[in-house]
């Protein structure tokens, strides 16, 4: 038992470098799209280039999903990783000197692209230095690092004063010490996985359920998390406030996935996506209904959505893997996360003249409609074919890079 914490603990040590730099970089991204919203605001920026600076953003990451394992292979980890990370500091210390909308969704481009990039470059690494004895083990640490700076992340908002060159200055200084672990360690730079082919067929074919799911999920917290700051402003927080409520989605989304994990292995899964998004119409609903109920109740709800709707992802990549073998699971996963791009490049536009053209509480009834739709899609397709009888594990599965599916696929074949 001993031996095992020992080498449990020297494996940690030697990933942390890459942990460090996704913290560094998780607090800087992770802050950039609320900071906009709040700075578009004070800006007079109209609320529909509020949602296309968020859009911006999830097409930059689309970009960098793709392209970035094909610039591992020409130029290395090391030195891709610092490229992508150029690009997000460039990104961000541009916002200040140039005050235009167009100008910065440009820059959002550039700040998506660093993200994906970034977290390609990571997962690569992991993948390439795992074992299956430790790959359990250096997920887990991995999700918790990636979790816990994406809340801190949403709690500086409180303290980034909107629209200030120190505000995206902090940023950008976050995103640049993110390249002193990664390019300072001494651990030797794997060889450089083959790009995954991009099948979007793939996933519609193994699942048309799970597709149509992991787009709903794109809507529901790209669309939270980009324009919920012009929701909140709307029902009356300041950006302390603003900063809790965003944190209280992503918390309530992490206390989700042990309780819906169980579930998804214990019943159909389809059964568990309609569950998740009738709670998720709820929460939507008592969000509405609480708005002038003060603090307390906007932050308890915000907090209920996150826990419906987040972990949607996972358990339709669960469901998805059910109907695929070994060999596909690395592109399946790149299939649905190119769903998960399309959805989440959509959500914070639409969400934005939503808002724009009915109020604040638009934004739910939006989300609201797209999980009722799912809901009925569901109970089509149950009637269409029945449930797998083998089943793979449920696993947490973050919506990081097309390489994602290389760290969690052994995990379905167990």
């Amino acid at each position: 038992m001993i031996e095992q914490r020992a080498d449990t603990m020297r494996m940690l040590i030697s990933f942390a470098a890459l942990f460090l730099s996704v913290i560094l970089l998780q607090l800087s991204s992770g802050a950039l799209g609320p900071l906009d919203a709040l700075s578009g605001l004070a800006l007079d920026f109209s609320r529909q280039e509020i949602g296309m600076l968020g859009s911006a953003h999830f097409l930059g990451f689309f970009i960098g999903c793709w392209w970035a394992p094909r610039l591992m292979g020409n130029v290395g980890h090391s030195r891709a990783f610092a490229a992508f990370t150029a690009s997000g500091v460039i990104g961000l210390l541009a916002h200040m000197l140039l005050i235009d909308p167009i100008a910065w969704a440009m820059m959002r481009i550039a700040s998506g692209l660093c993200v994906a990039g970034c977290y390609t470059v990571v997962e690569a690494w992991l993948q390439a230095k795992v074992t299956n004895e430790t790959r359990g083990r250096t997920m887990g640490a991995y999700r918790v690092v990636d979790m816990g700076a994406s809340l801190a992340a949403q709690l500086m908002i409180g303290i980034l004063a909107p629209a200030s060159y120190v505000s995206y200055n902090l940023l950008a200084i976050f995103c640049c010490a993110a390249l002193l672990p990664l390019t300072l360690t001494k651990v030797k730079q794997p060889q450089t996985p083959s790009a995954p082919r991009l099948r979007p067929r793939l996933a519609v074919q193994r699942s048309p359920l799970a597709a149509a799911s992991v787009v709903v999920a794109a809507l529901s917290s790209a669309s939270f998390r980009m324009v919920g700051p012009i929701y909140g402003q709307e029902v009356g927080l300041n950006a302390g406030q603003i900063a809790w409520f965003l944190a209280a989605f992503v918390l309530g989304g992490a206390i989700a996935q042990y309780p819906v994990g169980w579930l998804a292995d214990k019943f159909d899964r389809r059964w568990v996506l309609i569950g998740l998004s009738t709670a998720a119409i709820a929460s939507c609903a008592i969000t509405v209904m609480v708005s002038g109920f003060g603090i307390f109740s906007i932050m308890l709800t915000a907090g209920l959505f996150g826990l419906t709707s987040f972990p949607i992802y996972s358990v339709a990549a669960a469901h998805a893997h059910d109907f695929a073998d070994a060999s596909e699971r690395v592109e399946l996963s790149a299939a649905l996360m190119f769903f998960f791009a399309l959805g989440a490049i959509a959500a914070p536009l639409t969400a934005s003249y939503m808002i724009d053209a009915y109020g604040p509480s638009a934004l739910f009834v939006m989300i609201a409609t797209a999980h009722g739709i799912l809901i009925f899609f569901g109970l089509t397709r149950m009637l269409s074919r029945s449930a797998p009888k083998k089943r793979t594990p449920y696993i947490y599965a973050p919506r990081t890079s097309f390489l994602i599916g290389r760290l969690t696929g052994r995990f379905r074949d167990r």
